[in-house]
């Protein structure tokens, strides 16, 4: 890392829910903090759900978003490593942001070594014991055919129907309905991130998609578990200084 240069990690903003006017509000503020950290960032991780639906047809993208995609590109220009992870909500990335804003998109967690600390890095969709269903759901999702099936609807059809499955989440639907924490033996990304420490040492575990701003010493106090929370409810984000994590909170000013 280079001297005075900060890392952030955000994540689950949902842009386009629960309508266009909340959304460019909340999309505003985004742009606002990244404004604001630009002179500090070496590198920005966004770990999922950006949008609350996003799919790529061959010619056309979802309508709106000017704002953040905009920003995203002129930091990109600026020399500013960003990383896109997909969630559950924006899977169907396939190559728009790696061809017009240099943005590379991974599409499951990684492992990488940032300064001289390890870093497991993912949005956390289907990671962990139980929530077999959405498992399922999501290996159609990422079918090759399943796709093909979809590109061939309309756009106004198809992101139709998808908003219309988006909007039934209960994190975006309403604040105030997000699970408080549930003790380290119940929260299953938590769960997830034990069980690879059994196997390999991270310095740091971070996530998306509980949607609930976590940090969590496991195993002594030697890993940290980083949830980034979201920017419905929260406006969390987390910064690392090349030595520690911590979960911060924006306010516009």
């Amino acid at each position: 890392m280079s001297h005075n240069k900060n890392i952030y990690f955000v994540s689950d903003a949902h842009l386009g829910v629960p309508n266009h006017s909340e959304s460019l509000v909340r999309e505003k503020l985004l742009v606002q903090w990244l404004d604001e950290i630009k002179i500090k960032a070496e590198e920005i991780y966004i770990v999922g759900d950006l949008f609350d639906f996003w799919f790529e047809y061959k010619k056309t993208i979802p309508k709106g978003f000017t704002r953040i995609l905009g920003k995203l590109a002129e930091l990109s220009d600026q020399g500013i490593k960003i990383h896109y992870f997909t969630g559950n909500h924006d899977l169907w990335m396939f190559g728009f942001f790696e061809k017009e804003l240099n943005i590379p998109v991974y599409y499951e967690p990684i492992e990488k070594t940032i300064g001289n600390k390890s870093f497991y890095i993912g949005h956390g969709d289907g990671l962990g014991p139980a929530d077999h269903g959405y498992k399922m759901l999501k290996k159609i999702f990422k079918n090759p055919l399943s796709q093909f099936v979809f590109r061939w609807l309309h756009p106004d059809i198809g992101i139709a129907i998808a908003d219309y499955w988006s909007k039934r989440s209960r994190y975006v639907s309403a604040s105030g309905m997000i699970e408080p924490f549930k003790g380290e033996v119940n929260e299953w990304l938590i769960i997830h991130s034990k069980e690879l420490l059994k196997r390999k040492h991270f310095d740091f575990f971070v996530y998306g998609h509980r949607h609930l701003p976590l940090s969590v010493n496991l195993n002594e106090g030697n890993s940290q578990y980083i949830n980034l929370g979201d920017w419905i409810n929260y406006f969390s984000y987390a910064e690392f200084d090349g030595e520690k994590m911590e979960v911060k909170y924006f306010k516009a000013k």
